[in-house]
């Protein structure tokens, strides 16, 4: 009978089927992602720092609640392995409307990102460069495979998610280790780098300012526990190391993104078909994985042949929709904004992605759609602009992190499909996450230091 059932999931499913299960996950989310804005953040204190569970963290704990506790749970709240991977399917999309977010930021900073100068654009390879030369080793060491690829190549924050959904897909290893790395990071990532922040700032090696910049590694959490760890340690200059990892911060949120998908993520790959051979195959762990192939893991690898469903461009289209509805609650019920205030604003998003993606089909798919759709929302709020100051205050009543929980709304309903994936890594993963949040600070800093005395 297990067997029947698992062949019986693997086969495609009925239009009826698919809608059904299309219209359980749309409806789990919005109630999902509203009830978590409704919690609201928790700070937790921990002694040496504090960790604030965000709406996002309860949407994907939610979501991952329900997926693990599926066969108990009554029938409209039942995720089948179908539905998981729907979700998914669903994730990687609504990703897009995050990413016409953010270049909708960056059309209206970019007269400013080019008052910065280069010098503060150039320690941003650090975080590249460092992510992946610390990161990949060790994860090939430990016997991690492509994972690794999603694992090292950025510091899996939103941005990097919506790369890796879109290049591999988020059933993919690599997406696997993307979302194993935005877990990991979100979760113990700000206590981490708060730590070696402080660590290597009492060793009196490098410049508070080199150390700032280094703190902006492009998530707000990690930034803001890293700055308080350096400034701690140099209160005379606090002030100007805050200065400085706001800036870098907001490259590596604008113009990282692209080096991400241009520079890190290609480097990354060469980077694992040329150690792979060296150091995985005299891995241990990777001789214990091979050797050791329990009845999860053979479990888990059936499952990973169900591939996600391939969405047409209406469901596409309703998928955007549909999350955008899901923002504008979450935009009321945390931040105060009225749906009608914000609908203008979520309606230019939407077009914003449409017309990416569109342009993405005609060109034969020549640049990722990530690309198109950043082009697109960077041209609608560039100063020289028609209407441009319109549209960003249009935009600007769409508050960032209420985007954000849809999105972790998606990625916890289609998680607990991968836990078999994720126990196979184990602790693995989570040391290769930190080795790369260290990378990324570490390099960052080094670069920064070669130049921070000119500024």
């Amino acid at each position: 009978m297990k067997r029947m059932s698992m062949s019986t999931e693997m086969r495609p499913a009925t239009p009826g089927l698919e809608m059904r299960n299309m219209l359980q996950i749309f409806a789990l989310a919005l109630v999902i992602s509203a009830l978590s804005e409704w919690l609201g953040p928790l700070p937790i204190e921990l002694g040496v720092g504090k960790v604030v569970l965000l709406p996002m963290i309860w949407a994907l704990l939610i979501g991952l609640v329900l997926g693990l506790c599926a066969k108990r749970m009554p029938a409209p709240l039942k995720l089948s392995l179908h539905s998981q991977h729907l979700a998914a399917a669903v994730l990687s999309f609504a990703l897009f409307l995050f990413i016409a977010k953010l270049g909708l930021l960056v059309g209206g900073s970019l007269p400013q990102l080019a008052e910065v100068g280069g010098g503060l654009a150039l320690q941003e390879l650090g975080n590249l460069v460092g992510c992946v030369a610390l990161g990949m080793p060790v994860a090939l060491l430990l016997g991690i495979k492509r994972e690794a690829i999603g694992a090292t190549f950025s510091i899996g924050r939103e941005p990097g998610l919506a790369i890796i959904g879109e290049r591999f897909g988020m059933d993919s290893p690599e997406g696997r280790g993307v979302l194993a790395e935005y877990i990991t990071g979100t979760l113990v990532g700000a206590i981490f780098i708060s730590l070696l922040a402080g660590f290597v700032s009492s060793l009196n090696i490098f410049h508070p300012l080199a150390l700032g910049l280094g703190a902006g590694v492009g998530s707000g959490s990690m930034t803001a526990a890293a700055v308080g760890a350096i400034a701690a340690q140099h209160p005379e200059m606090a002030d100007k190391i805050a200065t400085f990892a706001a800036a870098a911060n907001l490259i590596a949120l604008t113009v990282g993104t692209y080096l991400t998908l241009f520079v890190s993520l290609p480097l990354a790959m060469r980077a694992y078909r040329f150690l792979e051979p060296i150091l995985g195959r005299t891995s241990k762990a990777v001789a214990s994985v091979q050797a050791d192939k329990t009845a999860d893991a053979a479990k888990a690898e059936a499952e990973e042949l169900v591939h996600p469903p391939v969405l047409s461009l209406p469901m596409r289209l309703l998928c955007w929709v549909w999350v955008g509805l899901m923002v504008l609650i979450g935009n009321r019920i945390g931040h105060g904004v009225p749906m009608l205030e914000a609908l203008p604003g979520v309606l230019l998003i939407i077009v914003a992605v449409l017309i990416g993606d569109l342009i993405y089909m005609g060109t034969r798919r020549m640049l990722p759609a990530v690309c198109w759709i950043s082009f697109i929302a960077m041209a609608m709020t560039f100063p020289h602009t028609p209407y441009a100051a319109e549209v960003a205050a249009l935009t600007g009543k769409v508050n960032f992190l209420a985007m954000i929980t849809p999105m972790l709304t998606f990625a916890g309903l289609s998680l607990a499909k991968d836990i078999p994936a994720f126990r196979r890594l184990g602790w693995r993963i989570v040391v290769v996450s930190l080795m790369a949040n260290a990378g990324v600070f570490l390099a960052a800093t080094m670069i920064s230091q070669t130049f921070v005395h000119t500024l």
